[in-house]
C-alpha cells in the first residue's frame, strides 16, 4: 500500500494538545487506575485534535478506506510549563498514548515498528500549564528517516 493522494498533498501535520492536559511522566509512581485515566484522556485530546483540525479530516476523508499514511515519521515536543531543566523523553508515556489516539483516529493503520519510527521526543518553548504537540511527517514505502540501517548494522 503506498501513500494515498491525499496523503501526498497532506506530506506533514502538526498536532498540538491542550494546554494544561495533565500528562504522564515515566518518574511517576501513580496507581494503575489513575494512570489508566489519565492514558485515555491524553488518547482521548488526540483523536479530538485531528478531529478538529478541517484539512486533515478532508485528507483522512480522501483516504478512505484505509490510513492516511501507511507509514510515517513522529516528532513529539515537550512544551514544559516552566523553565526548569527537563527530560522529555520521560514523558513517554504521554507521547505514547497520543500516538495511540491518532492510530485511533485513522491517521495510520497501527503503531509498530514496521509503521512508526519514533516518537523522538524534544523540548520546545514553555507554555503555560505544559503541552505535548506532535510532528506527523509521511514516509515513502521503504523511506528511512533518518538512515536507521546504517545505524542498524
Amino acid at each position: 500500500m503506498t501513500i494515498t493522494t491525499a496523503a501526498v498533498q497532506l506530506r506533514h501535520f502538526t498536532l498540538p494538545l491542550p494546554a494544561g492536559l495533565p500528562l504522564l511522566n515515566a518518574n511517576q509512581r501513580t496507581h494503575y487506575a489513575v494512570r489508566a485515566r489519565l492514558t485515555a484522556t491524553i488518547r482521548s485530546a488526540a483523536m479530538e485534535a485531528v478531529a478538529e483540525d478541517a484539512t486533515l479530516m478532508a485528507a483522512l476523508a480522501a483516504a478512505k478506506p484505509g490510513p492516511l499514511y501507511t507509514r510515517a515519521h513522529i516528532l513529539g515536543i515537550l512544551h514544559p510549563p516552566t523553565r526548569r531543566r527537563a527530560d522529555p523523553a520521560n514523558w513517554y508515556p504521554s507521547f505514547k498514548a497520543a500516538v495511540d489516539g491518532i492510530v485511533d483516529a485513522g491517521v495510520l493503520e497501527d503503531d509498530d515498528h514496521t509503521r512508526v519510527i519514533g516518537p523522538d521526543m524534544r523540548i520546545g518553548t514553555v507554555v503555560k500549564g505544559g503541552r505535548i504537540v506532535l510532528v506527523v511527517r509521511g514516509l515513502e514505502p521503504g523511506e528511512q528517516w533518518p538512515n536507521l540501517q546504517a545505524v542498524a548494522s
